[in-house]
């Protein structure tokens, strides 16, 4: 099996070139400002499945223009997501079939079948990274007072938020007792950085990640924590920050399983750690074990402003970057965005995983509109009374990301997860209140969302919209109306000769 279908990608900029020949990228010459004007941009554009864009003339708030040109809704539709795993969107769960194999493989049965299993062997080798001493990230260097966050075009993207706000960083980490170049041990996250002033920004990451667990372990030491942030680094890389990977596996390992390639790595100028040698612009700084500032309040994924909370701040050391760097950016916003984008295709992705914790699954749907985990619609093959309610349960104990959803409706494998005509005649037709809802009190739940009554413990909802069966009902079940397939197809046909219907 071949992972992918294009070549590999080495730097953002071999992307966006890659999409601009396929004419998937718009060059924006007009000013555009980053305060707002931007972001209502690229919500509309992002809103009618338009293409990657480039603002080439960005201004500040006060009307200058911008350094660099300015890269938005890179992965605003979910082909292009596709792409920046380097396949088709129809091959997105072969690649998810790969990833499932890889972690948790079947025994061997003979040289055939070792044989056979060489490209997920190659990939499995392409996770280990390839060192190097000089990089293009590291073209220019900044450090002293000229390490200026206010060269970065930063975005303020919705009115009532405090301060430019850095949308797409990949803040890297690891835990005390390791050395810069144990790359197995560090952890790649997008946690979003307020800007406070030239040499300083907020780290919002939330208590289950792994970048606040890192700083939990310097703190307990009473010692500053070294961080590296990449800003623009190869499709494959951003796309694995973005991953619910599990515990223990890092991103910049993974990022080579989606490249294809081994990642190329550099060590950093100012903090004992390894950066994307390929990226475009790389932060390095030092977390205080202490020092916290308010964070927000921000448009965030659900819809709304979050409330405003202390979080870590990162005092920055140097800024390195490529001599003609592009800047991403992008919103967060009620869905549509491209955080929603990105996770419908790893919906996707993550199947093939969860069928095999869980094989009586057929598929899994995780609403975007939903905020793409807070709702989970699965149909199963049903064979015995109360499957529904144990496959829940699976569900929410599955994945740490699966903790934070909170309603998970079950119906039979007739009907189609992904639509809510079909999931609405389900809870029409075999839910009873009385009987099928399951809720548990006090859980785990997102500190994001502030429906719940206390921050980070909350409800869950369970709904079992499946027929029946045994001892769950002591009535007779209705038999489903179907029309004989093939009476429906010569209907078909006749139709269509006859003209009854428009092509």
């Amino acid at each position: 099996m071949t992972i992918r279908d294009l070549p590999p990608f080495a730097s953002l900029g071999d992307f966006v070139g890659h999409l601009e020949r396929a004419g998937d990228l718009a060059r924006v010459a007009e000013p555009i400002s980053l305060v707002h004007q931007m972001t209502a941009v690229h919500r509309h554009v992002l809103r009618q499945g338009g293409p990657a864009l480039r603002f080439d003339a960005a201004t500040d708030a006060g009307g200058a223009a911008a350094t660099m040109p300015v890269i938005a809704n890179l992965f605003g539709t979910p082909r292009r997501v596709a792409a920046g795993l380097g396949m088709t969107l129809e091959r997105v769960g072969e690649l998810g079939e790969l990833l499932a194999a890889l972690r948790e493989p079947a025994p061997i049965a003979g040289m055939r079948d070792a044989l056979s299993r060489w490209p997920m062997v190659r990939s499995a080798l392409a996770t280990r990274p390839k060192l190097v001493r000089r990089a293009p990230v590291q073209e220019t260097v900044l450090e002293g007072k000229d390490a200026d966050l206010g060269r970065l075009p930063v975005q303020t993207c919705w009115p009532g938020e405090p301060a430019p706000l850095i949308t797409w960083p990949l803040v890297i980490t690891r835990p005390p007792g390791t050395g810069a170049d144990d790359t197995a041990a560090t952890n790649m996250g997008v946690y979003r950085m307020q800007v406070l002033g030239r040499d300083r920004a907020i780290l919002r990451w939330l208590a289950q990640r792994g970048g606040a667990a890192h700083h939990r372990a310097w703190a307990a030491r009473g010692e500053e924590m070294p961080v590296a942030v990449a800003i623009g680094a190869d499709p494959a890389t951003m796309l694995a920050a973005a991953l619910p990977l599990p515990e223990g596996l890092s991103e910049l390992h993974f990022s080579g399983v989606l490249r294809g390639e081994r990642p190329v790595l550099v060590p950093a100028r100012t903090v004992p750690m390894m950066v994307p040698a390929e990226a475009e612009i790389v932060l390095e700084g030092w977390v205080s074990p202490t020092e916290t500032a308010p964070e927000g309040p921000y448009g965030d994924h659900t819809g709304y402003y979050n409330a405003v909370e202390p979080f870590p701040v990162l005092r920055i050391s140097a800024i390195t970057m490529r001599r003609d760097p592009l800047y991403p950016t992008t919103f967060t916003g009620r869905p549509p965005d491209e955080p929603s984008v990105i996770g419908e295709v790893f919906n996707t992705l993550a199947l093939p995983l969860i069928r095999r914790q869980i094989p009586e699954i057929v598929d899994l749907w995780l609403p975007p509109a939903a905020c793409s985990y807070r709702m989970a619609v699965i149909s199963i093959r049903k064979r015995y009374p109360g499957q529904a309610k144990r496959v829940m349960m699976a569900l929410w104990g599955m994945l740490a990301q699966f903790s934070y959803t909170k309603t998970i409706i079950v119906v039979d494998d007739d009907i189609d997860p992904r639509e809510w005509s079909d999931i609405a005649w389900a809870l029409a037709t075999r839910m009873d209140p009385s009987r099928d809802l399951t809720v548990l009190e006090r859980t785990p739940i997102d500190t994001l969302d502030f429906a719940s009554p206390e921050p980070g413990l909350g409800g869950k909802l369970g709904i079992d919209a499946t027929t029946k069966i045994g001892p769950e009902t002591r009535r007779e079940w209705g038999r489903v109306l179907e029309m004989p397939g093939p009476l429906a197809e010569e209907a078909a046909r006749l139709c269509d000769r006859l003209g009854l219907v428009g092509s």
